[in-house]
């Protein structure tokens, strides 16, 4: 029984509830920067996200060498997609309940979003295709790639690709609102786009990427003077 704890680590060298091992391996191999050698990275949780804790030397500034251990947490990366109509001057969001924001401060945890979610294995541009389907019940056409985001690089390793695309009613195929068997219960909001901004404004608005990608409609996007 003692070897069988010993090399039995779910994540690692057997697999954990999600099938997946060499959980600690992220990072080890990184050279791209020579003033930073990985010594170690420890699996400390893989429930269904993955966080690490990675020991690393680091060569300041002025020459000399620090030890340092940072902890991180590896959700994959994702896409999100503002969808927008001129014509009628609108954007189509989301909202639904986050636990995260509701346990640090937000009044019920509802939060107005783009359509958005994790790539999982897929290209960004299918991954927001079937994410926008699935939420908001849009079948994109055209489909514009805006920037590359690093939403929380203090801790979170996600990358998130930021896309925007034209839609009309017509293109509405179903009611979205997400998929009930994986816990989704989406409400779907077409909004003129200058109460979105003021959404943004008092605060009714909160989440970045949301944020982000209604900034760029009105600055460079399809919305700008």
């Amino acid at each position: 029984m003692t070897g069988a704890r010993a090399t039995g680590r779910p994540g690692i060298d057997v697999p954990d509830h999600r099938g997946r091992t060499g959980l600690d391996q992220a990072g080890r191999d990184l050279t791209g920067n020579p003033d930073v050698r990985v010594v170690d990275v420890e699996l400390l949780a893989s429930g269904w996200h993955v966080l690490r804790k990675s020991t690393y030397d680091r060569r300041r500034s002025d020459g000399t060498w620090v030890r340092e251990a940072r902890e991180t947490y590896d959700r994959g990366n994702g896409a999100t997609v503002l969808l927008y109509d001129t014509a009628r001057r609108t954007v189509l969001l989301t909202r639904q309940f986050r636990w995260p924001v509701y346990v640090n401060g937000h009044p019920d945890g509802l939060l107005v979003e783009t359509a958005a979610g994790l790539l999982d294995d897929d290209a960004p541009e299918a991954a927001i295709r079937r994410e926008a389907a699935e939420e908001t019940g849009v079948a994109i056409g055209e489909l514009e790639h805006v920037f590359d985001v690093y939403m929380s690089p203090g801790s979170v390793t996600e990358r998130l690709h930021f896309y925007a695309a034209p839609y009309t009613p017509a293109q509405r195929t179903t009611a979205g609102g997400g998929l009930a068997e994986e816990g989704e219960d989406i409400d779907v909001l077409e909004l003129p786009f200058d109460e979105a901004q003021e959404m943004v404004a008092d605060g009714r608005i909160a989440d970045a990427k949301t944020i982000l990608l209604l900034q760029w409609a009105a600055l460079s996007g399809p919305f700008r003077p």
